[in-house]
């Protein structure tokens, strides 16, 4: 038991500062227990939530667990949460509990949670974890009352009957309720309405065997089946945590440093180089290069002046700008998405239920049948043995081996699939809509081509680029100095030099004037490009990304660049097209021209390819193809295409994904290749094709004994031994995929 101890607190006021300027927060240090010393700040609070940011927690994930238990247990609140790049905790708590009580209270459990060997009373377990032993648990019964009945039966060891029909009882409860469910909710009578009649009356007869085997595979059923469904939650990452917490404001003449939580639409916010845009709103004053790839997933940054729109979690890579707030919080692109995340439909992840959809169906006959056998013969037995040979024992057996053998045979191969559900809808795929930046293409720039226009060699060209943009965080700068490293150039030294924010630099390299950037800058700068022209008359400067050379005034030549293809795409898309039969749609936040040239290379129609498009758009697109009546995959990696991925039926991402899009994702390729998803589509039909077969073999077996119990008779032991003897080999040929060594081929 936890007990915990007073300690003596004091409050200082400390100055956090930010450019020359003051703004107060609140932190107290006290001692733990142990002697070792929390800093923790009170960084956000309103009612019912307290944010708290703590270093520790960035390197200390013990102490993380420590404290997630201390809370977790604590009543006085009703949830946690962490945010780990951000160094906070985040706590609610009831709306009628008293702040300061539970602020001090806070208090108390970060300096407790410092303790090393504190004795917490409540572990922490993974989902998976729990469903394993509950699962396990549900089982037990139905097994000891199995075991029982033949203790006492053909061992002879004369256990008490009442024992044994009480534990079968006992046992039977989950099928008492779903039975109960489909009689008063559903308004139908299920399968488990007809197992639960074949239970009973074979129960009372004495048939004991027959009924605990018969309650035991029907749970060892539902149990596999729960295990097929997602072992971890669909986690949404809040856009917006990443922002800074205090934002500077130009109010009445002046500069104001405030809480983000404070800023009202009509507030001029300032963003400084290297900040993200807090707020969504637009550019009364400045220009500035800013990274939007957070949002749209463009790796490119676009450069925003006066009168331009911008947008909150993007990023200010040069420039400073006052943006007149118009949306904030939750109003903002961003916190539209994440509330699209939140709004996005949850469905039952286990594999759909053939038993039910087969069986129900067969339901009433079925007990017309029985009554009509028991009416002309008089006989329970009988008439049980009827109601036993249902064909939902070995599907609700076979199914659920089947899917949990597929996924395991997947994870062995680097797939991870995350449910039955899942697993179900990549087997029905007739869509598949690709975003571009990450996934069809390599997600960042890469040099192409070098056209030089002087007597100076590509290799040269290249190196006075490299000495120009050296240190520079513009990705096409980055990757002229990858490209240097790649062909190992010698970094020439930089003199004086001056960036331009938008259009390029101007720098000093052994003696000359280099100037590197668009060809609107070179052209301000009184540089003829006409040699370009003149040396490949099929240059088209608005088809192709390239950044432009000069020296002393001369152009040098011109480095082409691009977001270049995976190397499986093409490969892929047609392995899709051809061998799955699957219509391909590429979605992107990147402009048309580029989305365009991309899906011309992997021969997408223009008719199936959307650009400029919102992590919103994206989401709306695939809610229009599912309500065309499709089956919608969508591929992502990005924090912008979460929305898109929580509607789709089945959505996948890469293991280096953003931390959003993997936890949304059904499929999640482990190998960062695209190869992965040919593959995983093959599984599934693999094993839905294992699944059709189990069908025939329980029902034929089934049939047959149907067809003698309702005729010449057939003994309740005789019919379960057909039931529960096509159960375990329908189960064992849903086994197949971790049994076979060889990949899976897609079945089409």
């Amino acid at each position: 038991m936890v007990q915990l101890v007073e300690h003596p607190q004091t409050l200082t006021l400390v100055k956090g500062e930010k450019n020359g300027s003051k703004a107060p927060v609140a932190r107290k240090n006290n001692q733990a227990a142990n002697g070792s010393e929390i800093t923790y700040t009170i960084v956000h609070e309103v009612l019912g939530r307290i944010r708290c940011r703590i270093e520790r927690i960035f390197s200390d994930r013990q102490y993380v667990q420590r404290l997630q238990g201390l809370i977790g247990s604590d009543k006085n609140f009703s949830k946690v949460r962490f945010n780990y790049p951000a160094r906070c905790v985040i706590v609610y708590y009831p709306d009628d509990a008293q702040p300061s009580k539970v602020r001090s209270r806070l208090i108390d459990l970060i300096q407790l949670a410092g303790i090393d060997n504190i004795p917490l009373r409540v572990t922490v377990k993974s989902r998976e974890q729990s469903d394993r032993k509950i699962c396990g648990l549900a089982l037990q019964l139905p097994v000891l009352a199995t075991t029982l009945s033949l203790l006492s039966g053909p061992f002879g060891l004369g256990i008490p009957q009442i024992i044994i029909r009480g534990t079968i009882a006992i046992a039977a409860l989950p099928v008492v309720g779903r039975a109960l469910e489909g009689i008063f909710r559903e308004r139908r009578l299920n399968v488990d309405f007809l197992d639960l009649s074949a239970l009973t009356i074979t129960t009372i007869q004495g048939h004991l065997i027959t009924s605990s085997s018969m309650l035991a595979l029907i749970q060892l059923g539902e149990s596999i089946r729960d295990l097929t469904a997602r072992s971890s939650e669909n986690q949404t990452q809040d856009l917006l945590s990443s922002l800074a917490q205090f934002v500077w404001v130009e109010r009445n003449g002046g500069k104001e440093e405030i809480p983000l939580e404070e800023v009202q639409p009509g507030d001029i916010v300032i963003v400084y180089p290297g900040e993200q845009i807090p707020i969504d709103g637009t550019i009364l004053r400045g220009t500035a290069l800013i990274d939007e790839q957070k949002l749209t997933g463009e790796s490119m940054p676009v450069v925003r002046n006066q009168g331009q729109a911008v947008y909150a979690t993007t990023l200010v890579r040069e420039g400073q700008i006052y943006v007149l707030t118009e949306r904030t919080g939750a109003e903002t692109r961003a916190g539209r998405t994440v509330q699209l995340i939140q709004d996005a439909p949850v469905h039952d992840t286990r594999i759909e239920n053939y038993a039910a959809k087969i069986a129900d169906r067969a339901v009433l006959p079925t007990l017309l049948l029985g009554s009509i056998v028991f009416a002309a013969t008089g006989s329970p037995a009988r008439a049980a043995s009827v109601l036993t040979l249902d064909f939902a024992t070995g599907i609700r057996v076979s199914v659920p081996t089947t899917v949990l053998a597929a996924l395991t045979y997947a994870a062995r191969h680097g797939i991870l699939i995350r449910s039955g559900r899942a697993l179900e809808k990549l087997a029905e795929i007739e869509t598949i809509v690709f975003d571009k930046t990450g996934t069809l293409t390599l997600g960042r720039v890469s040099v192409v081509e070098i056209k030089t226009t002087s007597d100076r060699s590509a290799r040269e060209v290249l190196q006075i680029a490299a000495a120009a943009e050296q240190r520079i965080t513009h990705p096409v700068a980055e990757a002229i100095a990858r490209q240097a490293q790649t062909e190992e150039l010698e970094i020439l030294p930089r003199g004086e030099w001056h960036y331009h924010v938008g259009l390029g630099i101007e720098a000093e390299i052994n003696g000359e004037i280099v100037l590197v950037g668009s060809q609107r800058f070179l052209i301000q700068e009184g540089v003829s490009l006409e040699e370009l022209g003149d040396r490949y008359p099929d240059f088209d400067s608005k088809s192709v990304s390239a950044i432009y050379v000069a020296s002393d005034g001369k152009l040098q030549g011109v480095i082409q660049y691009d977001d270049p293809l995976r190397p499986e795409s093409l490969e892929i898309v047609n392995a899709l097209r051809t061998e799955i039969g699957a219509e391909i749609q590429m979605l992107t936040g990147d402009c048309a021209s580029r989305a365009a040239a991309i899906a011309k290379k992997l021969e997408i129609k223009p008719s199936n390819t959307h650009a400029e498009a919102f992590p919103e758009q994206k989401a709306e697109i695939v809610q229009k193809l599912h309500e065309e009546g499709k089956t919608v995959a969508f591929v992502g990696d990005g924090l912008n295409d979460s929305a898109a991925l929580a509607y789709a039926d089945a959505s996948i991402s890469f293991r280096d994904g953003s931390d959003v899009a993997r936890e949304t994702a059904d499929v999640v390729l482990m190998n960062n290749d695209l190869h992965g998803l040919v593959e995983a589509i093959a599984i599934a039909r693999s094993a839905k094709q294992i699944i059709h077969q189990n069908t025939s073999i329980v029902a034929v077996p089934n049939l047959v004994g149907f067809i003698l119990a309702s005729t010449v008779g057939l003994n309740p032991m005789a019919a379960t031994a057909i039931n529960n003897g096509s159960s375990v080999v329908a189960g064992l040929n849903g086994l197949r995929p971790v049994l076979q060594p060889r990949k899976v081929q897609a079945e089409v």
